[in-house]
């Protein structure tokens, strides 16, 4: 079973399933995380949905380039967790379920692509307590502490 973070889902609404690939990104001591202007202001791990037909890995590497402006090696799943929020960007109920991964962090091309995204280093025991959803912060935490397979 996979764990849930945040809030229950609420009776008699419907969700759309979104799968996500996101990464713990830790070099020298410091996390790396993605500052998401809109809706407002929220700290994340870089990361983002899986498009049709394309895998987590290709979209953990997507994502990540397109939010921080980092190549990535050697990503390792580590955990999942799910959870249920409105996504005011696309108007939509989703459960998401946020595929976890270990990775380093290798090169920056420059920065972020992504309109409205800005990328921020960070102790990961800072970013354990600013990350905007409790399981983003949950497995932030487990980095800290020096165990990622949680």
């Amino acid at each position: 079973m996979i764990r849930r973070f945040g809030e229950p889902p609420e009776t008699g609404r419907k969700y759309t399933r979104r799968i996500g690939a996101y990464a713990l990104l830790e070099r020298d001591g410091a996390l790396l995380v993605t500052v998401q202007a809109e809706p407002g202001p929220e700290l994340q791990l870089p990361g983002g949905g899986v498009d049709p037909g394309e895998s987590p890995i290709r979209a953990l590497h997507r994502e990540v380039h397109e939010e921080t402006g980092w190549s990535i090696s050697a990503p390792r799943r580590v955990g999942a967790f799910r959870r249920f929020t409105y996504m005011p960007e696309y108007d939509l109920h989703a459960e998401k379920l946020c595929l976890i991964y270990l990775a380093r962090p290798v090169l920056r091309h420059g920065p972020p692509v992504e309109p409205g995204h800005s990328a921020l280093w960070l102790p990961p025991e800072e970013a354990a307590l600013r990350l905007g959803n409790s399981g983003d912060r949950y497995f932030a935490a487990a980095l800290a502490r020096g165990i990622a397979d949680e």
